[in-house]
């Protein structure tokens, strides 16, 4: 099935009722996103001994790292590994992203994605929301990973100005209990079903960056569509 079908403007279809997440320990999991009943996917994996180290030398030698680019499976590497010094180490991360990259637009048969590679000392989107986009790819190399929310337990009325400028703890948005917020762990590949796949209006996946410690960093890499791809 062709991921473009999901960017087309096409009269919206009725959204599924009652979404849930999907987990697994190898990467063929992900293919599970194209299930209607599935708002999320997640790929838990340990990162190799190597990796880490990559990713530490990174954030030791470049504390402030913005990279956003459209890569394609053939150029991903060569791109990434200049911006990040073309060293030994970094070639560990590069050789990460370029596999990320290659799953990402094979999946979704897309000739190129929209890559971002950032370090963060700060919550990014520290409320809970909903992406206007077909899917996105998330990894946390480092720090504190992305939270969500399942579906059937948000009022989806408290989103955005609904919230009335309240907490979302207090917002009535979900109830409060230690259960509910789930989080991804350093190392997981994500893919989040955002409000533009099509079929599912009303259930893209709630959720928000994940509040950090002092002195804290994250090493956040995502993936999205590209708007020259959309029909």
């Amino acid at each position: 099935m062709s991921a473009l079908a999901y960017t087309t403007t096409q009269p919206p279809t009725q959204a599924i009722s009652c979404p849930h997440s999907m987990t697994g320990d190898e990467s063929s999991i992900l293919t599970d996103i194209y299930q209607d009943d599935i708002n999320i996917v997640i790929w838990q994996r340990e990162l190799a001994s190597m990796l880490t180290q990559a990713v530490n030398y990174i954030l030791k030698t470049k504390p402030v790292l913005q990279i956003s680019i459209t890569a394609t499976p053939d150029n991903a590497y060569a791109a990434v590994n200049e911006a990040l010094g073309a060293t030994q180490l970094a070639t560990a991360l590069s050789e990460d992203i370029t596999k990320l990259v290659g799953i990402f637009c094979n999946l979704f048969e897309l000739e190129r994605a929209g890559l971002r590679l950032t370090t963060l000392d700060h919550t990014m989107c520290p409320r809970f929301h909903v992406d206007r986009i077909p899917c996105r790819l998330v990894t946390t190399y480092q720090g504190a990973a992305t939270q969500w929310l399942p579906h059937r337990l948000v009022d989806r009325s408290k989103l955005s100005s609904g919230n009335q400028g309240k907490p979302d703890e207090q917002s009535g948005l979900f109830e409060k209990t230690d259960a509910i917020i789930q989080q991804l762990n350093q190392g997981d590949v994500a893919l989040l079903k955002g409000e533009c796949w099509k079929g599912n209006e009303g259930a893209g996946l709630v959720h928000r960056s994940p509040q950090l410690a002092n002195d804290a960093r994250r090493l956040l890499l995502t993936l999205d569509f590209t708007d020259d791809l959309i029909r």
